[in-house]
């Protein structure tokens, strides 16, 4: 997924024990700075955590949890024929879904894949089928090189962590809340990871925006 590849600032206002004191209901709004730079310095530790993790999976072990991701996305999704389905080029360990895109395609649906603009905007998604010319885009994540751009009815996001209340950490930069903020009707958006992705909180912040259902291997 393109969203969310820049990494928060590395200043720190506070002492690194801060965080074994918030409780896992902690949310800060308004946000206060000696607090948020502790937030950033556990989301930014727990990030790097659970990458290494699912890295360290076998490549066999990575696709059959792709394998089992994907079956539940068909049960989550339902229908796929006349709808626009937002998902991703996977990126540093995260599941594989392209084989579960095409199989979308055959079922009448289309394919969107999310485009970084500029640091600081919202995503763009562009339609996107097997055969259409793809280019490096930031991180060298691969994105369409051209191509409309559309409106998912339907957002599949890898996740780097996930609560239970569906809020998502990513990679950093905000970009996938920053879409969701802005899109004109709101899609299903369905977060996708690793069971063992699961954490008690990421401490949600007011920016932060839930998923509407997490699915997990």
């Amino acid at each position: 997924m393109q969203d969310d590849i820049h990494e928060e600032p590395a200043q720190y206002a506070s002492p690194p024990c801060f965080m074994h004191e918030l409780s896992p209901e902690f949310r800060l709004d308004p946000v206060r700075p000696d607090a948020w730079s502790d937030v950033l310095r556990w989301r930014k530790a727990e990030r790097k955590r659970l990458i290494d993790q699912r890295l360290s999976m076998s490549p066999d072990e990575r696709q059959a949890r792709s394998d089992r991701i994907a079956a539940m996305l068909d049960l989550t999704i339902g229908r796929f024929a006349g709808r626009i389905i937002g998902t991703y080029w996977p990126f540093r360990g995260e599941p594989d879904l392209r084989n579960w895109g095409i199989r979308v395609i055959e079922r009448g649906g289309r394919l969107a894949l999310p485009v970084v603009i500029q640091q600081g905007w919202p995503l763009e998604y562009r339609i996107w089928s097997p055969g259409d010319p793809l280019e490096r885009g930031v991180a060298g994540i691969l994105v369409p090189s051209r191509g409309p751009a559309v409106q998912p009815d339907v957002v599949v996001a890898p996740v780097v962590g996930f609560d239970k209340e569906h809020y998502r950490l990513g990679y950093g930069g905000g970009f996938f809340d920053r879409t969701l903020a802005v899109m004109r009707r709101k899609p299903l958006a369905i977060g996708v990871g690793y069971t063992s992705a699961n954490v008690a909180t990421i401490y949600p912040q007011s920016h932060d925006i839930p998923m509407d259902v997490v699915v997990t291997d």
